[in-house]
């Protein structure tokens, strides 16, 4: 007990969380959700690979100033010999690293560049499906005023547009070569009717 009582960061470790002697030049910084859902501010170091030492600064909640306040209590020196950090596309993390690592390359984490690469593709195949959802509605009324019946258009697979482009959501998430025999039956029908699915789905795959 009494290393706690004797612990220096004790008065603000609610706030925040300094390891200064974990810097090394190449540095990470994000926005994770610990308990109860509350967001922190994490700067890590890369040459830890997560592991013990990694931890530079874990600061409560992600707004600009207050995390810029609080990195800025490590010593000017090890700030200014960071060369690279390594952040997600918000604005606010590219300011909190411009002012606090003046001398670090921004580099933008993969992992963001392809999961909005993904929503992108997806909204693609959406905005499709609603397209075919108004088209099938429309059928179906003309079909009820000529007293006919209503035939959906099947592809070679079963699948009516509607459905192709639902079940198509899986398919778009997966590398070709995890597709299942089924799943590479519908993406070759999904590319022939939707050229533009596949040019997204061929671009967020070379990222």
């Amino acid at each position: 007990m009494s290393e706690f009582k004797d612990w220096d960061q004790k008065s603000h470790a609610k706030d925040y969380l300094l390891f200064p002697e974990n810097i090394d030049e190449h540095l990470s910084i994000d926005e994770t959700s610990m308990s109860q859902g509350e967001l922190y501010t994490i700067v890590t170091s890369k040459s830890a690979k997560g592991k013990k030492g990694s931890i530079v600064a874990m600061i409560s909640g992600t707004k600009a100033d207050t995390v810029i306040e609080v990195l800025n209590k490590i010593p000017k020196e090890k700030r200014d010999a960071i060369t690279e950090i390594t952040l997600d596309m918000a604005n606010s993390m590219k300011l909190i690293a411009r002012k606090s690592f003046i001398n670090a390359v921004q580099v933008t984490d993969r992992f963001h560049v392809q999961k909005l690469a993904l929503e992108a593709l997806q909204n693609i195949r959406i905005k499709h499906r609603w397209q075919a959802i108004d088209d099938e509605n429309t059928a179906i009324s003309k079909a009820k005023k000529e007293k006919s019946t209503y035939q959906a258009v099947l592809f070679p697979n079963g699948d009516s547009p509607k459905q192709l482009l639902a079940r198509g959501r899986y398919v778009l998430y997966k590398t070709q070569e995890k597709w299942t025999p089924k799943q590479k039956q519908r993406a070759l029908i999904l590319f022939e009717h939707y050229p533009d699915i596949e040019k997204a789905y061929k671009l967020s795959q070379d990222l």
